[in-house]
């Protein structure tokens, strides 16, 4: 009879006991900790994705710009056909005078 009271106080103690080694992992202090390990180990990996993010937003708002200025040089391109036309009719009056004038010149030549 002394057996089955010696496992009964023994399962009694290793209970207790595990329920105490239960209680002292899951104490809100070593949560804490495992929190403050788990930070530190994450935290310089998450600190280069921030540089990073940084790095490629900075060459993205590069990118950009030279986008937009580059669309509003071929906008200034397209608004400015208007005198090139004029330019080119311009010129082609001006070979007509000076062709003209040869003309003229040789035929009083001729006289």
């Amino acid at each position: 009879m002394e057996e089955p009271e010696m496992q009964l106080k023994g399962k009694k103690v290793t209970d207790k006991f595990t329920e105490s080694v239960y209680v002292l992992a899951n104490e809100p202090s070593v949560a804490l900790y495992r929190l403050q390990e788990h930070v530190r180990r994450s935290l310089p990996e998450l600190a280069q994705h921030k540089a990073d993010m940084q790095r490629w937003e900075e060459q993205s708002q590069g990118a950009i710009y030279t986008v937009e200025y580059a669309c509003s040089a071929v906008k200034s391109l397209v608004d400015s056909s208007v005198y090139f036309r004029s330019v080119e009719g311009l010129l082609k009056q001006a070979i007509s005078i000076r062709d003209h004038m040869n003309t003229s010149a040789q035929g009083h030549r001729d006289l």
